[in-house]
């Protein structure tokens, strides 16, 4: 059993996860564990549990709420913990395997050792934020603990997302360091190093005038928000940019080998509040990045030093919510002993498809992160696809996964950080696969083999042709073929249920602020359809304005749903443009039809397969084969109505398209 701090207070068995329900016996478990092997003593905890203004009778009612939690213990078989009533006071004791906190401080520790290695300390410090699960303490309703706390933990989290940011500077992946910055500085807009760091990703990736407008932002909000001027590190980049500067290889600035608590930066953060560390649940595909500019030495341009541009670590998902049963189903496949006859190899365990944006991506690196002490050699997430929508090649897969997973197949992703020694299985997560094709020569017995195999721990031979592998593939596209000639199970995801959309909210913006105005946090869920990536981006938008009303923002989104889904910082991150770029693979005759049902009447999709499906109708239905293309590629949904229907989103946008095209053709 785990205990999980680093967000709603849970308990964790695998990957079965318990949240607990807010109550005074939570609060003094969240206490207990925010000090894990330590005296806390009862006077703390009854402030913790009552606030300052304590019941008369504190001291007895503390007694009660520790045999409570104890019988909370026994009700989820929790045996392995503790709670040890001492002189002065009450202690609970746990290690870095049974709560998050201890990992994750830990795993910080190792990385500071690393700091010779960046792609080792990167690596990670990674793995150490991917155990933050969302809302810090979400569920403990403790004034105390979110005053006194909360502050602190959330600081020593920022502290290595800026040092995540500044590794992946130093290492020339200025585009993946903007995917974290965007929101940080967003979150945090008195945290002044974010905003310098996300300034100087933007310059070295062609972006001046951004790099410059960015500036001009953070400068306003210092000065109206705080009276102050920008730092001097901060004017001095701005002037850098100014004169066209080269900033030369960016060198990571200090490290993160303490994990006690750092003086606050301007504008502390909101308790609770968590900054991603890699892109989200149901996120839209980020857009394509400029290379970054070459550094210059004696004339002559050195590109910068860069990872494989489509291959990194899975990182834990913030805000995770919904598709339990489909997680549970998936880590039991991935971590269950293989067939007979198959000598260990598991090509592909699981496809999980669906239309783009419905979180796909999201759910495979949150099972992934289930999974993770299961796959001790590594978890790796391949992009199948480049920045601009086209496809990788097999080959260029293969060789990227042969590279990353080194010597034996572990070397780079395994669970020493990087150093090429760790032995077992490699999960793989092959994201948005285009067709089967694709993917098909990389299952094949050693197309991913990285070097020599190693004998796993138990002494039993690996496959002598590559390392241990389970694959999850993700893909828009059915891939029917490739169940039909490979096996595996299948996910197809849909949108959120209402009560998914519901807890996403809460997830992400917060119980406080969900709670107080629930009527109208249902109807910005129905507002974007429970499409997940919809409710992304929305939260987004209301994280950066903590001051509007839920209810204010009905009505502003209600107005143009699709102009106010996008964000306006990031215009790659958009609705829209999710949709736009799904349109854009599509084979034009597919494309053309898809439009076309989008703007006609629902017979379009109902009288497919008819004899004519004309009779009684002035819009000629359209081919069943089409029809069933277009689902194949996540763009149609099961009926009712008909066999087919089309998200309203989506309907929305197609109508939008074809009169943006109509306004067009008229004034040509």
């Amino acid at each position: 059993m785990r205990f999980q701090l680093l967000g709603p207070l849970a308990l964790a068995d695998g990957p079965d996860v318990v949240v607990l329900q807010p109550s005074k016996p939570v609060i003094l478990l969240a206490a207990l564990l925010l000090n894990a092997n330590s005296t806390v003593s009862a006077e703390y905890l009854q402030r913790a549990v009552w606030g300052e203004d304590q019941p008369a009778t504190a001291k007895a009612a503390l007694q009660t709420c520790v045999l409570r939690l104890r019988r909370l213990f026994t009700k989820h078989g929790v045996t392995g913990t503790s709670i040890e009533a001492v002189p002065g006071g009450y202690r609970i004791t746990a290690g870095p395997p049974t709560l998050d906190l201890l990992g994750f401080r830990d795993q910080v520790r190792r990385a500071a050792a690393l700091a010779q290695d960046p792609e080792a300390e990167l690596y990670t410090l990674k793995d150490a934020l991917s155990l933050w699960q969302g809302s810090l303490l979400a569920n403990v309703r403790s004034d105390v603990l979110h005053r006194d706390e909360v502050p602190r933990l959330s600081e020593e989290r920022l502290r290595a997302v800026e040092r995540v940011c500044d590794l992946l500077l130093g290492l020339g992946r200025c585009g993946e360091a903007l995917v974290d910055l965007w929101t940080a500085t967003r979150v945090y807009p008195g945290h002044e190093r974010f905003h310098e760091q996300l300034i100087e990703a933007l310059y070295r990736t062609g972006r001046q005038s951004q790099a410059l407008a960015e500036y001009r932002r953070v400068k306003g909000f210092l000065l109206d928000e705080l009276g102050v001027d920008p730092s001097p590190s901060l004017r001095q980049l701005e002037l850098s940019i100014l004169r066209g500067e080269d900033l030369g290889v960016a060198a990571p600035t200090g490290t993160v080998a303490s994990v006690t608590a750092a003086p606050a930066a301007p504008g502390p953060p909101a308790p609770g509040v968590p900054v991603p560390a890699l892109a989200a649940a149901g996120a839209p595909e980020a857009g394509p990045y400029p290379a970054p500019a070459p550094r210059v030495v004696q004339g002559v341009a050195v590109p910068l030093p860069a990872a494989a541009p489509g291959i990194g670590p899975v990182a834990a998902v913030p805000h995770f919510t919904g598709r339990a049963a489909e997680a549970e189903a998936m880590a039991a496949r991935l971590t269950a002993e293989p067939p007979p006859g198959t000598d260990g190899q598991r090509p592909l365990a699981v496809l999980v498809s669906g239309a783009p944006g419905i979180g796909k991506t999201a759910l495979a690196q949150h099972v992934a992160h289930l999974v993770r002490d299961s796959f001790p050699a590594g978890r790796l997430l391949v992009r199948m696809t480049r920045a601009d929508g086209h496809p990788r090649t097999a080959d260029e897969v293969a060789a990227d996964v042969a590279a990353a997973l080194g010597p034996g197949g572990t070397g780079g992703t395994g669970g020493t950080g990087g150093t090429g020694t760790a032995v077992g299985r490699v999960l793989l997560i092959l994201d948005d696969v285009v067709d089967a094709d694709q993917v098909r020569p990389l299952l094949t017995p050693g197309a991913l083999a990285g070097g020599p195999p190693r004998p796993p721990a138990g002494g039993t031979p690996a496959h002598p042709e590559g390392p241990d592998l389970a694959v999850v593939v993700t893909s828009r596209m059915g891939l029917g073929g490739l169940i039909a000639t490979h096996g595996g199970w299948v996910h197809r995801l849909t949108a959120f249920t209402e009560a998914e959309s519901y807890a996403f909210l809460l997830a992400a913006l917060g119980a406080e602020r969900v709670e107080a105005e629930q009527r109208a946090a249902r109807r910005l869920a129905t507002l974007c359809g429970h499409f997940p990536a919809a409710l992304r981006i929305l939260t987004a938008r209301l994280l950066t304005r903590p001051g509007l009303r839920l209810g204010d923002a009905v009505d502003w989104l209600g107005d143009d749903p699709l102009a106010r889904l996008t964000l306006t910082d990031s215009p790659d991150h958009s609705v829209s443009g999710l949709f736009d770029r799904a349109l854009g693979r599509l084979d034009p005759r597919l494309s053309e039809a898809l439009l076309r049902i989008g703007t006609g009447p629902p017979e379009l999709l109902r009288e497919a397969g008819g004899a004519d499906g004309t009779e009684g109708h002035d819009h000629p239905s359209v081919p069943e084969d089409v029809l069933e293309q277009l689902a194949d590629a996540g763009l149609l949904e099961d009926g009712p109505p008909g066999p087919y229907r089309v998200h309203d989103l989506l309907r929305a946008h197609l109508r939008r398209t074809v009169r943006i095209r109509n306004r067009r053709t008229e004034k040509v």
